[in-house]
This record gives C-alpha cells, structure tokens and sequence, in this order.
C-alpha cells in the first residue's frame, strides 16, 4: 500500500482528532503537531479549518460507502446486511464509550455551532438511510422499508448515546441482542403459507 500523502496524513489525523475531541476544540496547531508537520506545510494544504472539515467529512462518505459494499458483497441475505450494521455497536464499542458515534458526534457538533457544514454531515446518516431502506425492502418490508430504517438508525443512535453515558459491555450485548430479535420477528418466513 503507497504512502498517504502529506494532505491525506492531515485528513486522517484531523478525522481522529475531530472525533476524539471535537471539531471546535482542535486547531490547526493541534493536527500539526500531532503530525510533526511545519505550519507552513499545513497551510499548503488548508487555507482554513472548515477546508479541513469538508475533506474530514468526503473521506467519512467515502468510508462509508466502502463499507456498505462491502457488507452487500459479504452478505447475501438482507437480514445479514442490516445485522452487520447493528453489530458495529460492539466491533467500536471502545471509541464509542470513549467518543460517541463518529457521525452522531460531528453531526450534533456542527448542528448546535449552526455550521453550514451540518447539511453535508448529516449526508451521512441519509447513506445509512437509504442503505438500509433497501435492505428492508429487499427483505420484502415493501413501504414500511424506510421508517424501519429510520426506527433502526434511531435505537443504534441510541444506544450509542447511552454507551457514553453508561459504558457497559453487557449492556452494549443486551441491547444489540435486542435489535437482532426485532429483526428477527421482521425477517421470519410467514408460516401460514
């Protein structure tokens, strides 16, 4: 794999710091620093901090559209794409007790700044929207596809708020095995077929 470039280390380095601490609280010195990076070099790169943010924001899209293939092409069975998607609550459970959801984080952040970024982040909740729309509706939910993945997207926000509140393994299982349950009641063959 190819070194990232000098723009691409500032992106992947303001993404974890913006994660970690906050879009407001890190500053240009704090990405240069973390990178070992002169200031001169930086500014090369981004002008200003809401530069850096756009790129912070395409490269989470972009991530996440990879991830979302990957799970369509991992998965054959609709029911088995959402559950990978339920299940990233205990693969991050870590960052997220620590940080909170990555999108839900940055999404609140820039809302409560007004930031004229929040539409753009918030694109991102909309690709996990549509994303598993789809899957509902592959799964046969035909027009209850989307407020199912609205329900979905809102209890695994939930749960992420909640993890940072209470930071509870077992509480993270209970919860998921929860979801896994509802979606099984959504996705059982009708047997009076």
């Amino acid at each position: 794999m190819p070194a990232l470039s000098t723009r691409q280390q500032i992106v992947e380095k303001a993404d974890a710091l913006f994660y970690a601490g906050g879009f407001e609280a890190t500053s240009f010195a704090d990405i240069a620093a973390a990178l070992g990076i002169s200031r001169g070099n930086f500014y090369y790169h981004f002008r200003t901090k809401d530069e850096i943010l756009d790129a912070v924001i395409d490269r989470r899209m972009e991530n996440t559209r990879a991830m979302l293939g990957n799970w369509a092409e991992e998965d054959d069975a609709p029911k088995d794409r959402i559950l990978s998607f339920v299940r990233i609550l205990v693969t991050n459970r870590t960052k997220i007790m620590a940080f909170g959801c990555p999108v839900g984080t940055l999404s609140t952040e820039l809302a409560k700044l007004d930031h004229a970024a929040h539409g753009r982040a918030a694109e991102i909740f909309a690709m996990y929207r549509e994303w598993l729309s789809d899957q509902f509706r592959a799964g046969g939910q035909g027009d209850r596809a989307d407020s199912l993945a609205m329900h979905l997207l809102g209890r695994v926000q939930g749960v992420a708020v909640m993890m940072t509140a209470f930071p509870d393994e077992d509480f993270i299982r209970r919860e998921v095995g929860e979801i896994e349950i509802w979606l099984g009641t959504l996705f059982e063959p009708d047997i009076r077929n």
